[in-house]
C-alpha cells in the first residue's frame, strides 16, 4: 500500500519511529464488505471498560501463580493457564468491533462472560490443584456464551468461535477432571486448538467488517491494565519494608523501568498500528497477527516483569538470582523482540534499534544474576532510557526528511515573472 498523502501529526510520528506502511490502497478488506470509510468511527463502550475491569483482577491472579513458581516449568504453566484468559477477552473484543453491542441483550452477554472470566480468576491460583474444575468450567461457559452471542453471524460454528465452543471448552473441563500430567497436557492442547485456530481456518472468512479504530484501542487499554499490574507489584513489594534510601531508589528504578516500556508503545507504536489496519488490504490479517499474537507475546512480558518488581524492589541490596533475572531482563527482553514482529508484519521492516536492544538484556541476563537487585533495576532503566532516547532521535530525522521532501516540490516550481 502506498502511503496515504495526509495523516494525522501523531500518526506521522509514529510511522516515523515504526517504519513505512505496507503496499496497497488505502482501501477496505475486500472479503470484510466494506471500505473504511464507510461507517462511522466506532468507539469502546462502558460495558466493555467495566468488563475490563475482571482482567485486572486476572492478570493480578496471573502474577501470583508466577510470584510462587517462576523457574522453566512454572512460566511455562502460567502461560498454559493464561491462554484462555487471554483469548476469552480477545473473543469478546473481536465480537464487540464487528457488531453494535450498546444493547441490552450484547450488554448482558458481555457481563455473562465476564462473571466467568471472574470465575477463571478466582481459580488461577490452584488452577493445578483443586480449582481446576473450576477453571475448565468457566472457561466453557464464557465460549459457549460468546458463540450464542453470534448465532446469527454464517459460518460461526466453523471458525475459532466454534473452536471454542466445541473443542478447546470440553478439553479445558476434561482436564479439570484430571490430575498432574493429564492435566497439563489436556489444557496445553486446548491453549494450541485456540491459538491455531484463527490460522487454520482463515480461509472461512466470515463476511463482517473490521472497525480500524476500536481494535488497537481495545489491545492498548489491555496493555495498560498490564502495565498498571507493575506499578502494584512495585508497590505492593515497598509497602512492607523500612523504605530507606535503597528501597526508594529501587522503587523509582522499577517505575522508570515501567514508564521505559509505556514510551515504548504508546509513543512509538500505537499509532502506527492503527494506521497499519486502517490501510491494510486484509484487516483481518493484521489484527490476527499483530493484535491477537503479538500483544499475547507484548501482555507476556510486561506480566513477567512485573512479578520481577515484586522480587526485587523489597529487598534491593540481595543478590538477583537465576529466576528474578529472568522475570526482569528477559520479560523485558520479550517485551522489546515483540516490537520487533508487529513491525515486519505490518510493514515487513526491521526493527532493528529494538531487536538490538532485546539482545542486549538477553546477553545480560547471566551477569546481572550476580548483581545486586538495585543495581540490576538500574542498568535495566539506563538501558530503557537510551533506547526511547535514540527512538526519539530517529523520528525526529525521519519527520525532518519527510518535510524537506515535501517542500522541495515547492521551492522547484518558478517564480512568476
Amino acid at each position: 500500500m502506498s502511503l496515504p498523502k495526509a495523516g494525522p501529526p501523531r500518526a506521522e510520528a509514529a510511522e516515523a519511529a515504526e517504519g513505512p506502511e505496507p503496499a496497497g490502497p488505502a482501501g477496505g478488506e475486500q472479503q470484510a464488505g466494506g471500505e473504511p470509510g464507510d461507517a462511522a468511527e466506532k468507539r469502546v463502550t462502558w460495558a466493555e471498560l467495566y468488563f475490563d475491569l475482571v482482567f485486572v483482577f486476572a492478570i493480578t491472579q496471573v502474577s501470583a501463580l508466577l510470584h510462587h513458581h517462576h523457574d522453566w516449568a512454572g512460566v511455562a504453566r502460567a502461560l498454559v493457564v493464561f491462554v484462555p484468559v487471554y483469548w476469552c477477552w480477545v473473543g469478546t473484543t473481536v465480537q464487540a468491533n464487528i457488531r453494535d453491542v450498546d444493547n441490552v441483550r450484547d450488554r448482558i452477554g458481555i457481563f455473562a462472560v465476564g462473571l466467568a472470566g471472574l470465575f477463571m480468576a478466582l481459580a488461577l491460583p490452584g488452577a493445578y490443584g483443586r480449582r481446576g474444575l473450576l477453571l475448565g468450567g468457566a472457561y466453557w461457559a464464557a465460549r459457549l456464551v460468546l458463540l450464542g452471542m453470534l448465532a446469527r453471524v454464517p459460518g460461526v460454528l466453523r471458525g475459532p468461535y466454534g473452536i471454542g465452543a466445541l473443542v478447546s471448552g470440553p478439553l479445558l473441563l476434561a482436564g479439570g477432571l484430571l490430575d498432574g500430567g493429564p492435566r497439563l497436557l489436556l489444557w496445553s492442547l486446548a491453549a494450541l486448538c485456540d491459538l491455531s485456530a484463527p490460522v487454520l481456518l482463515r480461509r472461512r472468512p466470515a463476511k463482517v467488517a473490521y472497525h480500524p479504530a476500536h481494535m488497537p484501542e481495545r489491545f492498548g487499554l489491555f496493555l495498560l491494565v498490564a502495565l498498571g499490574e507493575s506499578i502494584v507489584g512495585t508497590g505492593a513489594a515497598a509497602a512492607g519494608v523500612a523504605l530507606d534510601a535503597a528501597e526508594l531508589l529501587a522503587v523509582a528504578a522499577a517505575f522508570t523501568i515501567s514508564c521505559g516500556l509505556w514510551w515504548q508503545y504508546f509513543v512509538y507504536a500505537a499509532d502506527a498500528m492503527r494506521h497499519a489496519v486502517t490501510v491494510a488490504e486484509s484487516r483481518r490479517d493484521v489484527i490476527r497477527r499483530v493484535f491477537q499474537y503479538g500483544h499475547l507475546s507484548l501482555l507476556a512480558g510486561v506480566i513477567a516483569v512485573a512479578v520481577g518488581f515484586g522480587e526485587t524492589v523489597a529487598h534491593p541490596g540481595q543478590a538477583l538470582g537465576g529466576g528474578a533475572a529472568g522475570l526482569l531482563y528477559g520479560g523485558c527482553g520479550l517485551y522489546l523482540l515483540s516490537f520487533g514482529y508487529t513491525r515486519w508484519m505490518m510493514f515487513r521492516k526491521v526493527s532493528g534499534t529494538r531487536i538490538a536492544a532485546a539482545c542486549l538484556v538477553f546477553v545480560l541476563v547471566p551477569a546481572v544474576m550476580r548483581l545486586p537487585a538495585l543495581a540490576a533495576l538500574l542498568a535495566l532503566a539506563a538501558l530503557l532510557v537510551a533506547l526511547n532516547v535514540v527512538e526519539h532521535l530517529r523520528a525526529r530525522q525521519a519527520a525532518a526528511a519527510a518535510s524537506a521532501e515535501r517542500a522541495e516540490p515547492a521551492r522547484a516550481v518558478p517564480a512568476p515573472r
